[in-house]
């Protein structure tokens, strides 16, 4: 069953970190490899995409907090996300994506909570 699974969510205080992880049951070679959020009443946006070839880009909100990487021969991918905001609650879906932000695989979602 091809799948990804996302892992690593939870609660943390503001200006807390987390690091959110991603297995893919198939390779990734080739694949943008990308993180979304969704907040309740929000429509889904891009948090940071990662090319095969190492490029990189996130969506104006990050401000440099967070980091995408990926291990491609161990078919993961990670984000980690320093100096989190409430704003920043959320559930994460790793996505595959044969073309920039055009995902054809999503995860089931992983829950981040900024609260104090």
């Amino acid at each position: 069953q091809v799948q990804l699974v996302e892992s690593g969510g939870g609660l943390v205080q503001p200006g807390g970190s987390l690091r959110l992880s991603c297995v893919s049951s198939v390779s990734i070679s080739f694949y943008y490899m990308e993180w979304y959020r969704q907040a309740p009443g929000k429509q889904r946006e891009l948090v940071a995409s990662m090319s095969y070839s190492g490029g990189t880009n996130y969506g104006d909100f990050v401000k440099g907090r967070f980091t995408i990487s990926r291990d491609t021969p161990r078919k993961e991918v990670y984000l980690q996300m320093n100096h989190l905001e409430p704003q920043d609650t959320a559930v994460y879906y790793c996505a595959r994506s044969p073309l920039y932000d055009q995902p054809d695989l999503w995860g089931q979602g992983t829950q981040v909570v900024v609260s104090s």
